[in-house]
Parts: C-alpha cells; sequence; structure tokens
C-alpha cells in the first residue's frame, strides 16, 4: 500500500508507494475491451469517406468544404478534455469510462442516420446547413464515445503491455474503418443499391451504408461493455498510485490547471501531432473532389455525374485500403517499437505517409491510387498507436482521462487551423483544384516525421532510444 497526501491548495501528490503491480492482461481481454473502436471507426470512415460528398450534393461549393469539416476539431476541442475531466471522477454501475462509451455511442447513431437525410428536415433551415448540423451531432457524439477508450487503455495494462494495447487498438480501428470506407461500394456494385442521386438528395447506397454503420457502432460498443471490467477506485489506487480519496476536487478550471502543467513529452508530440493532423484533415476533406478532377476527369464544380460517383465510390475503396494496411502494420508496431523504440518507428511511419500522399499527384489510373495509399496506411496505424504509447507514460495515472483529452487539442487545433488556411489557398493559390491540398499534406507529413525524432520518449523499453 501507500500513503498519499493532498492540499487542499496544491495538486501536488507526494506518495511513498510499493506498489501492486499491475496485471497484465490475456489477449483475448486486450482485443474484448478495444471491440468498440472497430464500430466507432466504421462510424468515422463512413463520415470521412462521405461528408464532403453528401455536402456537395447538397449544395456545397468545393473551396467551402474546410468550413463544415471545422466542425469536428470545434467539437473535438471541447467536449473531448471535459469527457476526460469527468471520467475520471465517474464511478457507477456501469464502471468509470463505459458509461461515455454507451451514451456517444446512442447519439452517434442518431446522427449517422440523419445525416444522409438532411432533405427531410430541410424545411426548417438550407438544406447545407441542416446537413452540417447532423455532422455537428456525429462528431460530438463520436468523440464522448472515444476520449475513453484512450484512457482504458492506460487504466487496465501495464507498462509493458501499453504498446500492444495501442496496436490492438489501432488494428480494430482499422477494421472497422475498412467496412465504412467499403460499404458504399459494396452496396453499389454487389448488393445493387443506387449510386446517383438528383441534385440535393443522397444516394441509396450512401444512406444505407450509414444505416448499417449506425448498427455495427452500437453493438461493438456494448461488445466492450459486456465483456470488459474496470477496476474500481480503491483497486486503480493500489496499480497506478492515484488518490484513494478520488481526485483532486475542483470544476472544468482544473483542465486549464492541467494543461499549464502538461508533461514534457506531451509538449514535444504536440508538434509531431500538429504537423500529422494538418496533413490528415486535408486528405479527409480534399480527396473525393482531387481524384474526380485529376484522376476521372470531371470538371471542377461537377457533383452530379456518374464519373463523379464513381470517384466518390473510389475513394471509399481507397480510404479502405489504407484503413487495411493500418490494421496489418499495427499488429507489427509491438516488434518493430522493441527493435528501433517508438519514436523512430513512428518517424520512420509518418514518413512513408508523406510519400504516399505525394504520390498521388503522379497517379495516371485509379489503380495507381492503392499503391499510394500503402504508405498513408502505415502512417496512420502509426498515428494511432505511438504517440499514445509514448505519451501514458509519462502521465499521472489519475489524470489519465483529462490529459488524454487535453492531448486531444493537439488534434484538433491542426485541423481548425488546416481548414481557415486551407479554403483560401485552395481557391487562390491552387484554383480550386484539390489535388494540390494533397499533396501539401504529403509534406505536412513529413515535417511529423522529423518532429518525431525529436520526442523525448522517456517510458521507452529499448535502451538508448530517447
Amino acid at each position: 500500500m501507500y500513503v498519499c497526501l493532498v492540499t487542499q491548495n496544491e495538486s501536488t501528490i507526494s506518495m511513498s508507494a510499493n506498489l501492486t503491480t499491475k496485471p497484465r492482461l490475456t489477449t483475448a481481454q486486450i482485443w474484448n475491451m478495444s471491440v468498440g473502436f472497430l464500430g466507432i471507426q466504421a462510424g468515422f470512415a463512413l463520415q470521412n469517406g462521405n461528408a464532403s460528398n453528401i455536402l456537395q450534393r447538397y449544395g456545397a461549393d468545393v473551396h467551402e468544404l474546410p468550413n463544415f469539416w471545422l466542425v469536428a476539431p470545434i467539437i473535438g476541442m471541447i467536449v473531448q478534455p471535459i469527457i476526460g475531466h469527468y471520467s475520471d471522477r465517474t464511478w457507477n454501475k456501469l464502471g468509470r469510462r463505459k458509461p461515455y462509451f454507451l451514451a456517444g455511442a446512442i447519439a452517434a447513431c442518431f446522427g449517422m442516420m440523419l445525416m444522409p437525410n438532411a432533405g427531410v428536415l430541410a424545411a426548417a433551415l438550407p438544406l447545407v446547413l441542416m446537413g452540417a448540423g447532423m455532422l455537428m451531432i456525429m462528431d460530438a457524439s463520436f468523440n464522448v464515445a472515444m476520449e475513453p477508450f484512450r484512457a482504458l487503455v492506460a487504466d487496465k495494462l501495464p507498462t509493458e503491455q501499453r504498446t500492444l494495447g495501442f496496436s490492438v487498438q489501432t488494428a480494430l480501428i482499422g477494421v472497422g474503418a475498412v467496412i465504412g470506407s467499403w460499404l458504399p461500394w459494396f452496396l453499389a456494385k454487389k448488393a445493387g443499391y443506387a449510386d446517383t442521386a438528383a441534385e440535393g438528395l443522397v444516394p441509396e447506397n450512401v444512406k444505407w451504408s450509414f444505416y448499417l454503420g449506425a448498427l455495427l457502432f452500437l453493438v461493438a460498443i456494448v461488445w466492450t461493455l459486456v465483456t470488459t471490467k474496470e477496476y474500481p477506485p480503491e483497486e486503480q489506487a493500489r496499480y497506478s498510485g492515484e488518490p484513494e480519496g478520488g481526485p483532486e476536487k475542483g470544476g472544468l478550471g482544473l483542465i486549464f490547471k492541467d494543461l499549464a502543467n502538461m508533461p514534457s513529452t506531451m509538449r514535444q508530440l504536440g508538434w509531431v501531432q500538429f504537423f500529422s493532423w494538418f496533413g490528415l484533415f486535408s486528405m479527409w476533406v480534399f480527396t473525393t473532389p482531387a481524384i474526380a478532377h485529376h484522376v476521372y476527369g470531371c470538371a471542377i464544380d461537377d457533383t452530379t455525374s456518374q464519373a463523379y460517383s464513381d470517384a466518390g465510390n473510389w475513394t471509399g475503396i481507397i480510404f479502405g485500403v489504407y484503413n487495411g494496411v493500418s490494421a496489418l502494420y499495427a499488429l507489427l508496431l509491438p516488434t518493430i517499437a522493441a527493435k528501433i523504440g517508438r519514436k523512430k518507428t513512428h518517424a520512420m511511419s509518418l514518413f512513408l505517409g508523406g510519400i504516399g500522399l505525394i504520390s498521388m499527384y503522379f497517379a495516371t489510373s485509379p489503380n495507381f491510387l492503392i499503391l499510394s495509399m500503402v504508405g498513408v496506411g502505415i502512417a496512420w496505424a502509426s498515428i494511432l498507436a505511438m504517440p499514445y504509447a509514448m505519451l501514458a507514460g509519462s502521465l499521472p495515472a489519475h489524470k489519465m482521462g483529462v490529459y488524454m483529452g487535453i492531448f486531444n487539442f493537439f488534434i484538433t487545433i491542426p485541423q481548425i487551423v488546416s481548414g481557415i488556411i486551407n479554403r483560401p489557398i485552395v481557391k487562390y493559390a491552387f484554383g480550386n483544384n484539390a489535388i494540390y491540398a494533397i499533396v501539401m499534406a504529403g509534406f505536412f507529413f513529413l515535417l511529423a516525421s522529423l518532429a518525431s525524432m525529436m520526442v523525448k520518449d522517456e517510458d521507452d523499453v529499448v535502451a538508448g532510444s530517447n
């Protein structure tokens, strides 16, 4: 056991301990606790692959797309630290993190069913604004469900299993994203659902993809709820040195205090995350219009032709490819990281992702883009695992949730910056030719690779890898 002292005016916690060693989990337990992320990412993949398509069908111009996509990072920046703060302080019959999984899943299903049917409610607002509202509901719900999952891995796993835990989570993210990315193509080409629609309407294959994605989301979350047991507060205290009396008392203002006191490793990872997520946001927003014009030969303002629908469906396919690659590569990450260290593994992966994005400029056919997405998939796997594995070891256990939420600032801020500056860049510098935004995203990945080498990963098990 240990003794802990918390003063009312100071957040410093002094502990003397022979802490009980946190038990290692079985492989099945590690997989079960991450199944919910499969459903979350299936929903994200449907959003990432189809939101630009849907919003253009609702009347948005290509250079306006970043404005609508800003909803996601703004909502995430607000929601995730708050959810992290309160999940650190929650304990009820469902557990500590699990109540937030369930609430987020139910709300996300609601948003996913309404997004492709915004026209039903369009009498209240212009169609494009109604679509943006549904996008906001989905984003808020995804963030409520997602944030506690990162903290759950850190709560449950000892240090030596964290890289494996985040890698398994990434593998399941990849599987879910493949399903979400390929559903519209499968329903159109294999199940016979229509993939074209009149102006202002969403094709049937996309609608039913969102319905099925919502069902998968809910089932996957329930799987984790049923199969995973969280440590109660007193047991978590024995394993991780959390205060037995509970976290530091205080309201949401503590988030700003924790932000000011973040560990140095977290600050260094912030630059890596900034460059990575600037590039990812650009890729998600502009891939469909980029390949529609650059590869399929569509006019820049074309959103109703069969060629544009084919480009949208192919975006889903290649997004499924990069997510499939990420699922496989994630299983290799623990081995690679054990040999060369986590930060070098991350730097190498980001470099390959940057090359993959830049190569899209040289695509001569849709099939060429599959090769481009291999590099993106390698980077994506590492982005979802390595920063969190490096971060978790630098965080105080009793603030794991709030710091995982604060870390989301380094994901949302670059997306907001990307959304703000991409609009004038794409419109005036690139002449609405979105392929140049993809190339720019590749160069941001290369900057992230360089920044990764500057991180001091004190928790890495590889000697000399800092």
